[in-house]
């Protein structure tokens, strides 16, 4: 089928709108109408090269949600009609990490950055000219319609906004699940959250909801300052610097137990910045995406020996998305997660370089592309 969607012909360029045409579904895959697709920070690590594709046109995005149109041979867990969100780590559920439980590190991960099916590697996109079309992390959620691989869908209940349900396909599994699983956030502790886009906000409530003590927000804009205080964030600070200080006095020296690291690009030089805060035996989890080529990193070696600290990453929070992906939005349904208010502004497809300087300045924790009839 012919429609539309936002590619990327070149690093440090913009999107272009441009028409694509999608294959049907094959085995294990499924057709979805796509009615929202969350604009995630990483998407535009693809436009600086930051995350390199294996090649050009890109189709970029990789949070959505939408509704299954066709489904393939073998499909079973999944029937026309179905709400779904796309998850940008796909779980096979056997590999051997989904077997041990790390489903975030699912063996299909290894061919998010392909561009072919995981199904049968081919390709699934092309544009009008037939050229191959890569799609981030096998989805390519920034266009109306998408073909993909069942173990990139999750099922969800129909009465969920389709733009909040977006958000768990990235962004709030991420951010909760780097507190809760991947920080292992404990009643009591002191916390720092370090950026408070989305993928921070979403930390931010995952350590208030684990019971933290004091939660430190640090990020250099102060309207999103001010939204931390809203999401339940004891302080806010516009730099590590300006935090320390402060924590130091609050935790009589102890500093933070847990240090969640969510902005939007990691630069070695920071690592030991951010470690400095991070309290004797306690945890930094590193979430920010750096750069794939960036392998120089700033760290004091006698320190995180002689005190015990850890560095820890996080892909996708430590979450297994069919399992967490649903439970965040039970959470959601019950008043006990604020995704809706994470939503800043909503925008057409057309509108994706307005909505992504908008990120780049700092005037939205999250937007969002809402298609509608006029997309399909």
């Amino acid at each position: 089928m012919k429609t539309k969607g936002a590619l990327l012909r070149e690093n440090n360029t913009p999107w272009v709108i441009e028409e694509i045409e999608i294959g049907d579904p094959k085995a294990h895959e499924v057709k979805i109408r796509m009615e929202a697709a969350g604009m995630c920070h990483s998407d535009h690590h693809l436009v600086t090269g930051g995350i390199p594709m294996a090649g050009f046109p890109i189709l970029g995005g990789h949070e959505g949600a939408g509704v299954i149109e066709q489904v393939g041979e073998g499909v079973t867990d999944f029937e026309v009609g179905d709400h779904v969100v796309l998850s940008f780590i796909p779980s096979c559920g056997k590999c051997p990490s989904c077997k041990s439980g790390l489903a975030n590190l699912c063996d299909f991960g290894a061919m998010l950055l392909q561009g072919e099916a995981v199904s049968d590697n081919t390709f699934r996109i092309h544009t009008a000219a037939g050229e191959n079309v890569y799609p981030m992390t096998l989805l390519g959620t920034f266009a109306p319609y998408m073909v993909v691989h069942e173990a990139s869908v999750v099922k969800i209940d129909k009465d969920i906004p389709f733009e909040v349900a977006a958000l768990c396909g990235c962004g709030v599994p991420t951010g909760y699940g780097s507190s809760v699983r991947s920080g292992d956030v404990r009643p009591g502790e002191d916390v720092a959250i370090v950026g408070v886009g989305g993928v921070g906000t979403a930390a931010l409530q995952g350590a208030v909801i684990s019971g933290a003590r004091n939660v430190f927000a640090i990020d250099p804009v102060p309207w999103k300052r001010e939204q931390a205080l809203k999401f339940g964030a004891t302080a806010a600070f516009a730099s590590v610097e300006e935090a320390a200080m402060k924590i130091a006095e609050v935790t009589y020296g102890h500093m933070c137990h847990k240090v969640i690291v969510t902005v939007g690009e990691v630069h070695g030089k920071d690592v030991d910045t951010w470690m400095g805060i991070t309290a004797k035996a306690g945890t930094c989890v590193l979430t920010g995406m750096g750069n794939m080529l960036d392998s120089e990193v700033t760290l004091n070696l006698a320190m995180l020996t002689l005190l015990q600290k850890n560095l820890q990453g996080s892909i996708f929070g430590g979450a297994n998305p069919k399992l967490d992906i649903p439970l965040l939005l039970s959470m959601y349904r019950a008043g006990k997660l604020n995704i809706e208010d994470m939503i800043t502004r909503q925008y057409r497809l057309e509108q994706i370089n307005e909505g992504y300087q908008d990120m780049l300045d700092g005037r939205n924790i999250r937007g969002v592309i809402r298609y509608t009839e006029e997309d399909w």
